[in-house]
């Protein structure tokens, strides 16, 4: 039996200690941590003395009985990570704090290119976004970069295993890496937006999460683990068959669900406030197209809640627009194609439809930093 060390001892209550004082917030009582963790009171003093030193926490005083109780609260900016969206017409760039808030966010119009000119003038507008944050000792502050994509990657977040719409198969990470001194590594957009949904909704366990942006995509989530599969394309259901002699699609196959339940699909280079405009007005055209969509999008959820009994959440850059008549027309679509008579209370909107995407890139890096701190 290995035996534990008093390094290892000490580093798992800092844990304890820290965690509690994150998961509170603000203004955490002492005396309160004592009696949660059972922890004696020389040995949390020591502890929340060494954390103070380092920046992680800070106290706070407040009257209360005509006394001041020590309370505690965590340094929400003591370590920051970045995010980047890109895709084919432009690029986005967000800072994060330990709790996920937003500190910044920038968007620039830029064509992708494939080019190490272009991975150069990236890494050259992360670098300047950083400079503004007015970080001090940013390469120690800051955790890492996550650069989120249309593309499947690999495991260690290193390769792009395939990138059909940005034409980036096999792009290494070290694109990015050769020009930022940070720790960098690539994320599948639905994947990323996932993991903001996970973020902010605790209670969230299971579920498919449907990522309507630019271009249709997915993410399954299992006791809050995102699952990639063997070959990393584990709900990929946009390249299902949704009409067999329909529009090609980027993969190379004809009327695939990405051909018709996606933001380029639906808007065809339309504004989408002006377009749902429209469609809450009763615009003839405009109405059509939504619920052609919307019945694509029912025959989706119905197949695949027949294989995966679970929720399903509307995401993505769409889910903004969508209203409970919608949800409820999604509703009256798959009971049409299911034989089992359920409740409507598997079909979920985006708790997080803002800079899902992006924050979702920078997540990984907050998540491995409170694992390990």
């Amino acid at each position: 039996m290995q035996r534990i060390t008093q390094e290892q001892i000490r580093d798992s209550n800092r844990h304890m200690i820290y965690m509690h004082i994150y998961n509170g917030r603000k203004n955490v009582l002492q005396q309160n941590i004592s009696h949660t963790l059972k922890m004696s009171r020389p040995t949390l003093t020591n502890h929340l003395a060494a954390m103070e030193k380092d920046g992680l926490i800070f106290r706070n005083e407040a009257e209360q009985h005509r006394r001041k109780p020590v309370m505690w609260s965590a340094s929400a900016d003591y370590k920051i990570a970045v995010g980047v969206e890109i895709v084919r017409r432009g690029v986005k760039i967000i800072a994060i704090d330990l709790y996920g808030n937003p500190l910044k966010c920038v968007k620039f119009l830029t064509d992708y290119e494939n080019t190490e000119s272009y991975y150069e003038a990236i890494s050259k507008r992360v670098k300047d976004f950083i400079m503004s944050l007015d970080v001090k000792d940013a390469c120690t502050k800051i955790l890492g970069i996550g650069f989120a994509l249309q593309g499947l990657v690999s495991e260690d977040g290193s390769t792009v295993i395939y990138g059909e719409i940005l034409k980036c198969t096999g792009l290494k990470i070290d694109v990015f890496t050769r020009w930022l001194d940070y720790p960098c590594r690539f994320i599948h957009e639905p994947d990323g937006a996932a993991l903001s949904e996970l973020w902010v909704s605790p209670e969230l366990d299971n579920a498919v999460y449907l990522s309507m942006s630019e271009h249709l995509g997915g993410a399954l989530i299992s006791h809050r683990k995102i699952l990639n599969g063997q070959h990393r394309h584990t709900a990929t259901f946009e390249h299902i068959t949704a009409k067999p002699d329909g529009e090609m699609c980027y993969c190379g196959k004809r009327g695939c669900f990405e051909t018709v339940c996606s933001k380029v699909a639906l808007l065809r280079g339309e504004d989408p406030d002006e377009f749902f405009g429209q469609v809450r007005s009763g615009e003839r055209e405009a109405l059509k197209r939504w619920q052609e969509f919307l019945w694509y999008l029912g025959r989706i959820i119905a197949h695949m809640h027949l294989v995966i009994d679970t929720k399903y959440i509307l995401g993505g850059h769409l889910a903004p627009y969508f209203t409970e008549d919608d949800v409820n027309v999604l509703y009256d679509y798959v009971k049409k194609r299911t034989p089992f008579i359920e409740d409507n209370d598997y079909i979920l909107l985006s708790k997080m439809p803002s800079h899902n995407i992006t924050i979702g890139a920078a997540l990984p890096y907050i998540m491995s930093f409170l694992e390990n701190v």
